[in-house]
């Protein structure tokens, strides 16, 4: 059951990944005798191969589960696959609504780099410790997962919106936090880059170190330790010696993964500007030329309508009863609860200033992909660096 699993998963990546090419075919859309837009035949061969892919990675789901006997959302692998099933299910729902296959030439590639990125976390089936042996688990992490795709899908109507409105001929702030919102992308990349090389060579050193309680403790290390442990000691021989260590609240070992993959990115990033001899953002801009700067901003909007909602039941009402039942209190000030709460906070500014002071358009857009900033920071600074009650998932 595992292996066929796995299989349903591989297969709805390769998938996903060919529907991208047909959603840059689509682009070019037209309009019946009624105004309404109609999808041409390479828009539905995209749209198609997304729902046959979704299908299949929905299959991973429930055949994972029976082989596991729990929903499958309890480490990083689980929990990030889930998160990009439930973004390209957004996706589909908002196509039905709005007909538009350019939110599929974006969406996809950032379900693509989600699903990536967790393949680089060990996939083994594992039994659940003790706090996560409740249904209410299963509630709380799928519900913020699909709370957090939701909003996902606002993030790419307003990266698209960006890449019309701003004026790529010259430099300013705003070509270079766009270029930096590219730059985040790809270092994504230079992830699964950097992790699929040292895999392949089987790169391995062990240390020994002191955790915050000073008890003495062994940590296996994947890629050449940059940043070491807290008084770690080295005990591979030719090993790599840390340039750095660090207290012991912080994960070394996920930190000096961060820093390789930040390398990864930048030499990923570095390539790819040879290649296009222009900014990333400006090389998408003739995609988005018929795409009207409204129907966008209307798209981005109605996500985080839906998207903050179903959140604030996820990943604070249904968590506080989890982490009662759990932890015999509602609120503990753990790193991934604060940072739930600041991701609801600043959503919650973002409806207010999209309702009560006009923000449309070009700053609502940034609210927006900002937000998915503060998500992706929470779901890989958070999880893979900062020690606390929810480390379980970085592993």
């Amino acid at each position: 059951m595992a292996a066929l699993s796995s299989n349903l998963l591989f297969i709805a990546f390769i998938l996903y990944l060919v529907s991208i090419l047909f959603y840059g075919g689509s682009i070019k859309e037209k309009k019946d005798l009624n105004g309404k837009r109609e999808t041409n035949k390479w828009g539905k061969i995209a749209v198609s191969l997304t729902i046959i892919g979704f299908i299949a990675q929905l299959g991973y789901f429930i055949t994972r589960w029976i082989a596991a006997g729990h929903a499958p959302v309890s480490n990083m692998f689980e929990f990030t696959t889930f998160f990009g099933m439930a973004l390209v299910g957004a996706f589909i729902v908002i196509y039905f609504i709005y007909r538009t296959t350019l939110l599929g030439l974006f969406t996809m590639p950032v379900a693509l780099l989600v699903i990536a990125y967790a393949s680089m976390f060990p996939r083994e089936i594992t039994p659940l410790i003790p706090a996560l042996q409740s249904y209410w688990l299963h509630i709380h992490v799928t519900t913020a997962a699909m709370g957090e795709a939701i909003l996902a899908i606002s993030f790419a109507a307003g990266l698209i919106y960006l890449v019309k409105a701003i004026d790529q001929s010259k430099r300013s702030k705003k070509t270079f936090w766009l270029e930096a919102i590219m730059f985040s992308l790809v270092t994504v990349l230079g992830f699964v880059a950097v992790s699929t090389i040292f895999s392949a060579a089987d790169y391995h050193e062990e240390f020994s170190w002191v955790d915050k309680h000073d008890n003495e403790a062994a940590l296996d290390y994947s890629m050449p330790a940059l940043i070491g442990p807290h008084e770690g000691q080295l005990l591979t021989e030719d090993g790599f010696s840390p340039l750095v260590s660090v207290p012991a609240i912080i994960n070394a070992k996920k930190l000096n993964t961060v820093l390789w993959s930040l390398i990864g990115g930048i030499v990923l990033y570095a390539i790819i500007r040879l290649i296009l001899r222009k900014r990333i953002s400006a090389a998408l801009k003739p995609l988005v030329k018929n795409i009207k700067l409204d129907f966008v901003d209307e798209i981005s909007y109605r996500s985080v309508l839906i998207g903050f909602p179903v959140f604030t039941l996820g990943a604070l009402i249904f968590a506080m009863i989890w982490a009662h039942m759990a932890w015999s209190r509602f609120w503990g000030w753990d790193p991934k609860e604060v940072w739930a709460l600041i991701t609801w906070l600043f959503y919650a500014a973002f409806l207010h200033l999209r309702l009560s002071k006009g923000w449309h358009g070009e700053k609502s857009a940034w609210l927006a992909v900002v937000g998915f900033v503060i998500i992706m920071f929470n779901l890989v600074a958070v999880n893979l660096v900062i020690a606390g009650l929810h480390s379980y998932a970085g592993s």
